[in-house]
């Protein structure tokens, strides 16, 4: 792998373009949560794929598919991210969460279970704490089956997150966000109530949620028991592909998190909710949850509250 380029800050986020050869470029992200310090929280985001072939209407790492990085790829990014910083191997951050969501559908690409099933043995790390996303396409039971076998293995007693994101409970809405065959809310309903043991985090449902989106909380209740799961708010972060299919944040990430009106019928339904707006300055430098950096360098108009960091050629 070569290191072509990266942006952003130190003390908050930096973005690493990388290529695995054949001008097959991936990106992979570290970052921390201000004032929150490395040493109690630290967050690896990885790329599982080389462009993603769904194309979500709000996510500028779809488009340009080249297939699926192997288990030695995925590592290699994991990899450079924990040696710059800690050479030893030793991670002493009580959290140490790697998201497998810069780029791709994990749950398209087995090579993750087995970088999944590796990682624990690589470092020094007792704040370990995988996360994995997925808009569950169809045909990823046999991913998702595996997944679990794992979960229960390496990952017990609460040290594994696992989201389905959804984005509305408007059906006809959600085929529009997420263009694929994919999992109804039952099959989903139904995988939780397999994967989920006492102990674990309860399973997130996530909902990056664009103005005019429902949440329907009856809805919910009758696939998702609020004992096992979770609903997490997130803003639509600022990106070309959101743009372009005229969506907007319901939430505004330079509010704080109370007063959203979508909150309360989903407490009432007996659902835990976090409203997660993060770090603002992420949006500027592109490390955020449907940002890319490739994106914006072909971008010919430039989105005035993303990507304003300037990119920079990797000399280190």
């Amino acid at each position: 792998m070569k290191v072509l380029a990266s942006t952003g800050r130190e003390d908050v986020a930096m973005v690493y373009v990388i290529d695995m050869g054949d001008n097959r470029l991936i990106e992979c992200v570290e970052s921390v949560q201000p004032p929150i310090p490395r040493e109690e929280k630290w967050v690896l985001l990885v790329s599982t794929m080389f462009g993603c072939p769904i194309g979500c209407s709000m996510c500028d790492a779809g488009g340009h598919y080249q297939g699926k990085p192997s288990k030695a790829q995925i590592l290699d990014q994991i990899d450079f991210l924990v040696r710059k910083r800690y050479p030893d191997g030793i991670i002493p951050a009580k959290q140490f969460k790697i998201q497998f969501a810069r780029m791709g559908e994990p749950s398209l690409n087995p090579n993750v279970l087995d970088v999944l099933d590796e990682l624990p043995g690589l470092y020094t790390a007792p704040g370990l704490m995988p996360s994995l996303s997925t808009v569950a396409p169809k045909g990823s039971q046999e991913f998702m089956d595996r997944l679990m076998q794992i979960k229960y293995k390496n990952y017990s007693g609460g040290h594994f997150q696992f989201q389905f994101s959804i984005h509305t409970t408007d059906e006809s809405l959600r085929d529009q966000l997420i263009p694929i065959k994919k999992w109804s809310f039952a099959e989903m309903g139904r995988y939780g109530e397999r994967y989920y043991a006492p102990g674990d985090r309860k399973i997130t449902l996530n909902f990056a949620l664009a103005k005019d989106m429902p949440v329907d909380a009856s809805l919910l209740l009758r696939y998702f028991d609020p004992e096992k799961f979770l609903i997490k708010i997130t803003p639509l972060n600022p990106t070309y592909r959101a743009l372009e299919n005229n969506l907007s944040s319901y939430i505004d990430p330079q509010m704080d998190s109370n007063g959203y009106e979508i909150v309360q019928p989903l407490q009432e339904a007996g659902y835990q909710v976090i409203v997660s707006i993060g770090e603002v300055e992420e949006n500027l430098i592109g490390s955020n949850c449907g940002q890319y950096i490739k994106k914006h360098l072909s971008a010919t108009q430039p989105i005035l509250d993303g990507y304003t960091y300037t990119i920079e050629d990797y000399l280190d």
